[in-house]
């Protein structure tokens, strides 16, 4: 058994386990292996072990894997910050976007999304941590972005994503999963109709997953290290 095979049934183990303990089923969350700097071959790997979600922080790197494996059917998620001359790239080439944080990139996106195309599946990125240094609309801001985002054609908003500041406390990781969980609550009272909470990642899923996470991002646990 390869290491990324073994690795990818820890992972699953682990979420497996976390849901039981928050009264849910396993297969209420969602496991999105974050491949970025992997090689497509380490992509080829997980999906041979039976991974069909996989994310990308890079848009040239992620389309060139994309290209290499489209034999695959595979589900490709664009994870990292959008920026305006790569919409284009992202709307021709992601199934998902998890990182839309403003209403001109969502507005490229749709624009740039074939009416030939199934929709594009959106999640607004939220700055639960109030960080400078961090993608992100303001908590106060996502209700009327998600308005907006909602009525633009050629794409589904399906909910919010966060990467709050790395800690090891549990007590702070649940809090910031349970403001994003709320956001989302507040916007279904509103008839968004969203269903989608992509949040926890290698060292904090269980927290997001206590926390109603329906999509985690596993990158490290799954491939080893990133090289710098």
């Amino acid at each position: 058994m390869s290491s990324i095979t073994a690795n990818l049934q820890a992972v699953r183990q682990r979420i497996a386990a976390a849901a039981r303990a928050a009264g849910r089923p396993a297969d209420s969350v969602r496991l999105v292996a974050v491949s970025k700097t992997f090689a497509a071959a380490a992509v080829r790997e997980a999906a041979g072990a039976g991974q069909s979600d996989f994310g990308e922080n890079y848009v040239t790197e992620g389309v060139e894997k994309i290209d290499e494996l489209r034999a695959l059917a595979l589900t490709w998620h664009y994870i990292g910050p959008v920026q305006s001359n790569k919409t284009r790239l992202i709307a021709e080439n992601f199934d998902w976007v998890h990182s839309v944080d403003r209403e001109k990139i969502a507005a490229r996106l749709s624009q740039a999304r074939g009416a030939d195309r199934p929709e594009l599946h959106v999640c607004l990125q939220v700055n639960v941590s109030g960080e400078a240094s961090k993608s992100g609309a303001a908590p106060g801001e996502v209700a009327a972005l998600a308005r907006k985002v909602a009525g633009l054609p050629g794409l589904k908003l399906r909910g919010l994503m966060a990467i709050p500041e790395p800690t090891s406390d549990e007590r702070i990781q649940r809090g910031r999963f349970a403001q994003l969980r709320a956001l989302r609550d507040e916007l279904n009272r509103e008839g968004l109709g969203l269903d989608t909470l992509s949040m926890g990642m290698s060292a904090d899923m269980e927290a997001a997953i206590a926390e109603g996470a329906t999509m985690v991002r596993v990158g490290t646990a799954i491939f080893g290290e990133r090289k710098p």
